[in-house]
């Protein structure tokens, strides 16, 4: 083997290069002085050998498989997929694909790193022009086509395919699955997600200054929510069951109501189009809902608001009692609300459609309301809570959902997330997706073209994950709500998907640390973010929180509405 003159940086973040730049540097490395390992050995073009993958936790498996690789050429270059196109699961890739490039550089016989942000590694091939491709050993026998077409774009350019996967064997899958649940790396994750997608405090703080004053349009059915606190006594003397002590009670509102009170609480000049009894729980879902500056529109085609009791006993909530079900919208009724949400889709910035399944949301609704909003060029997302339909949609701009509800809507328990996604973005025609998946964080899924019309609107989907904000969850109710309503607005304001899925998920952490549906508000938002440092681009941190604060005072264009510190009723 001759000696190892490749060119390559001494620092090891010099090897990484974009594609074009790697495939620049490897003509200039082929284009210079032929050299020979032996005096009496002719001159040839250095032997380039090529590994592509995941590579999201580099193990002893690895090294050897890449070891093995550098010993069969004179120069190794390893392409790793981008983050957008791994589909391993909701939390891969663990590692970012900057920090995985970082790590393979790192090693020092490895001459280049590039980062593809293809589906397959035919583009990169075609670019590398490698003369071995080393492949694990399970794709020896493999007749998938995306591998097949890589296989032919080697052998057309002249190069061969090698098969080994080094000499030990570890799974990335479940050491990344290990370090999930262990809760390592989390920062770094987050950090370098942060700084990819533009998230930090200054772009925070004007975003969060530009939601007061935004007007938007909620549209769905508002429910009672009360929380019961028990004591828990011995069982009862009659029967083998539960005794407790009833010790008070609290009231909140629930469902569409919730997502209008977050907004309202953020600033927002909110419009409620909902439904309500002629009961005095609906009398006093009114008031309340006024008194925190949301102007409410109520059809009061049913007799009885829904009512839903939780009996809680320490903070731990026993079992959930429901007064009042579906009651299904009549055609008068129905066509009062569609001429309301026509007239007003035009004076929104955005509208928020919230169907839980009560029979409020019809497919009339929901048709004229997107129609209306399309047409005023208007942002709409559809949320869902209890037994709501997404599938329904129709083409909305942004889907917010739980991972439970979004495989609730496909009857697919099993399947892995993104494929469930596109199933559901394809059938309602959205855009974006924004899946909460339990306590681990937020998925984003968004169209590779918003353009209904390119052929890249049925192409994969991008995603993103991040992780969950929250530290000290409490109680997940109205958390999606309130983190709808953030979203929403962020995107109305011109944010990012991904600033809009920070923003929800700093909400969404904010509220799932109250028992009950507390509002949360714009200066709790940013006393919050002033102390997360994956928000800190290098400033001087006991001064980035007051600097934060001040820079959303700053933006605003009027004081903030005052909101109630907590919505009970």
């Amino acid at each position: 083997m001759m000696p190892r003159e490749t060119g390559a940086p001494c620092s090891y973040q010099g090897k990484i290069l974009s594609p074009s730049a790697l495939a620049a540097e490897l003509a200039r490395l082929r284009n210079a002085t032929p050299r020979a390992e032996a005096a009496d050995e002719p001159t040839r073009p250095p032997v380039v050998v090529q590994c592509h993958g995941c590579f999201d936790i580099v193990h002893p498996g690895h090294i050897r498989y890449l070891q093995y690789a550098r010993s069969l050429g004179d120069v190794l270059v390893v392409s790793i997929t981008g983050d957008a196109q791994i589909s391993k699961g909701d939390q891969r890739p663990y590692i970012p694909e900057e920090l995985r490039a970082e790590n393979l550089a790192a090693l020092a016989f490895v001459d280049y790193v590039a980062i593809d942000q293809n589906e397959t590694a035919v583009e990169i091939l075609e670019q590398v022009r490698p003369d071995i491709y080393v492949k694990g050993q399970e794709y020896a026998a493999s007749q998938d086509p995306r591998f097949l077409a890589e296989r032919q774009t080697v052998e057309s350019h002249g190069g061969r395919v090698v098969f080994s996967s080094g000499q030990v064997v570890f799974s990335s899958t479940r050491l990344a699955e290990s370090l999930a649940r262990a809760g390592e790396f989390a920062a770094d994750r987050l950090g370098v997600v942060c700084r990819r997608h533009e998230i930090d405090r200054p772009a925070l703080a004007g975003l969060l200054g530009r939601l007061h004053g935004r007007s938007l349009l909620v549209i769905g059915e508002t429910t009672l929510e009360r929380y019961v606190a028990c004591d828990v006594s011995a069982s009862a003397g009659e029967a083998p069951m539960m005794s407790l002590l009833e010790l008070g009670e609290r009231e909140y509102i629930g469902e569409a109501g919730a997502v209008a009170l977050a907004a309202a609480a953020l600033g927002a000049t909110t419009t409620l189009v909902t439904a309500l009894g002629r009961d005095t729980p609906s009398r006093r879902l009114r008031q309340a809902l006024e008194a925190a500056g949301v102007r409410v529109e109520a059809f009061s085609y049913r007799e009885d608001a829904v009512v839903r009791t939780r009996f809680v006993a320490d903070d731990q909530k026993l079992f959930r009692v429901d007064r009042a079900g579906t009651r299904p919208l009549d055609s008068i009724s129905e066509r009062a609300v569609t001429s309301l949400v026509r007239e007003s889709a035009g004076r929104a910035d955005a509208a928020i459609l919230h169907d839980c399944g009560y029979g409020f949301v019809t497919p009339g609704i929901r048709e004229a309301a997107a129609t209306s909003l399309r047409e005023a060029g208007r942002w709409c997302t559809v949320s869902a809570g209890g037994q709501g339909s997404i599938h329904a949609a129709s083409s909305p701009d942004l889907i917010c959902v739980s991972e439970r509800r979004l495989r609730e809507a496909t009857g697919n328990s099993i399947g892995g997330l993104s494929a469930v996604a596109y199933e559901v973005m394809q059938a309602s025609g959205a855009a974006r997706m924004l899946v909460s998946v339990a306590k681990r964080g937020v998925v984003t899924f968004d169209r590779r073209s918003h353009d209904r019309a390119s052929p890249s609107w049925n192409d994969r989907l991008l995603s993103e994950y991040l992780p969950a904000l929250s530290e000290w969850p409490l109680d997940r109710l109205g958390c999606g709500e309130s983190a709808t309503a953030a979203a929403t607005l962020a995107m109305a304001t011109g944010a990012t998907l991904m600033q809009a899925s920070y923003l929800y998920s700093a909400v969404a952490a904010l509220q799932i640390g109250r028992l009950g549906i507390v509002p949360v508000t714009t200066d709790e938002v940013a006393r919050w973010l002033a102390g997360r440092a994956e928000l800190s681009r290098g400033e001087v941190e006991d001064r980035a929180g007051p600097r934060l604060l001040e820079s959303v005072r700053s933006v605003r264009a009027a004081p903030l509405r005052k909101a109630p510190h907590a919505a009970g009723v």
